[in-house]
């Protein structure tokens, strides 16, 4: 059974309020804007590239609501993301925070035996001074601190408006990142969650082990970290055994290392925005009718009328503060690495338990089509 503790048990070592942005790696990043616009529905924000001054790549930020995506591509070999892309594939690179203090952030967490991933930088235009620095974190993911609270511009020095032609889309009213899950090898599960906890620390709410996510094929292990306000919330997983592949184990093979499997993103009206992400192309996990036959009688009262959840495939779920209401997109790139959730809470501060068991076997169906269960 889940354990979960509510009590706060972290340490504020600096303020960890909320994330800034997710930077992506594309190997044609122009591309995966045309696609991000059309399909998830994020609007042009800005750039940075040839045309700006930057020389050795191209950065577009794409933002909705609250939601910044930034999708950079290297434009020669001497690029870092160069010799990323060729291991990871397109994937996200950097989960990066609001800071109050980037040389404060940076600093505490080289304290506690963090790693630097870029030192601490300032930079400068006639907007202000932007601050930032990085660490690493499980495989060659990294962590950015942001600091803006003396720079004016759109988004960073060297970054103009984007500006970009009119492209069709329904519009799915998504408003910010709830969460973000990391996939890490077999055994560093602990070791990641402890390292939430001395660098950043996190507390870990959330213990689910392998009789919580599990078929008769499949399980896995995973530890829920989050900030004390609530606003950063971290999944680890780690596979356990079973007697088939596991879905982690095949992030693993072909990420080729640890990394970012999911980014959750929060709606506060579920049958609109998956109404409006089908129209626009997403292709979701197949959830059978009979999920609904009983579900009622599990999750108790709901607001939302039962038909349209059936039609559209969204699962339900329901803990001791409220329900919340979700559905998973199926990979977004060629390699069956990172994926989307889509979720809307009504009270629930949990992360679907009681769907685990049609979620997996929905991901094992798709792992036997691509051979890979």
């Amino acid at each position: 059974m889940a354990i979960i503790t509510k009590e706060w048990k972290g340490t504020e070592y600096f303020p960890i309020t909320e994330l800034d942005h997710v930077e992506f790696y594309a190997g044609n990043a122009k591309q995966a804007v045309h696609y991000y616009r059309t399909v998830f529905g994020f609007k042009p924000y800005a750039y940075a590239g040839p045309e700006t001054g930057r020389r050795d790549a191209v950065s577009y930020v794409l933002k909705q609501n609250k939601i910044f995506f930034v999708i950079t591509t290297p434009l020669n070999s001497s690029h870092p993301a160069t010799d990323w892309l060729k291991t990871h594939g397109d994937g996200v690179c950097d989960v990066a925070f609001k800071a109050d203090s980037a040389k404060e952030a940076y600093e505490s967490c080289l304290s506690r035996d963090a790693k630097s991933a870029y030192d601490f930088t300032e930079i400068s235009d006639e907007n202000g001074t932007f601050r930032k620095a990085a660490i690493k974190t499980y495989g060659d993911t990294i962590h950015s601190f942001i600091e803006r609270k003396d720079y004016n511009g759109l988004w960073a020095p060297g970054y103009e408006k984007l500006e970009m032609g009119p492209v069709s889309f329904e519009d799915p009213g998504l408003i910010l990142m709830d969460h973000i899950v990391g996939n890490v090898d077999d055994g560093k599960m602990d070791t990641w969650k402890e390292y939430y906890e001395r660098v950043f620390g996190l507390t870990n709410f959330i213990v689910f082990d392998e009789g919580d996510i599990s078929t008769k094929f499949s399980a896995l292990k995973s530890r829920v970290m989050r900030s004390k306000n609530w606003k950063v919330l971290f999944p680890i997983n780690e596979p356990a055994k079973g007697l088939k592949k596991s879905q982690i184990e095949e992030y693993l093979e072909f990420n080729e290392g640890p990394g970012v499997q999911h980014i959750a993103l929060l709606t506060s009206d579920i049958i609109k925005t998956i109404t409006a992400l089908r129209k626009n192309g997403v292709e979701f996990l197949y959830v059978p009718d009979t999920y609904y036959d009983d579900i009622l009688d599990r999750v108790g009262p709901i607001d939302e009328a039962l038909a349209p959840l059936k039609e559209l495939g969204i699962l339900i779920d329901r803990d001791d503060e409220g329900y919340l209401l979700q559905l998973f997109t199926k990979p977004v790139e060629d390699r069956p690495t990172l994926f989307y959730e889509i979720i809307q809470r009504k009270g629930s501060r949990g992360f679907g338990q009681g769907n685990f068991q049609a979620l997996f076997e929905s991901i094992e169906s798709e792992q036997e089509r691509r051979g890979n269960l």
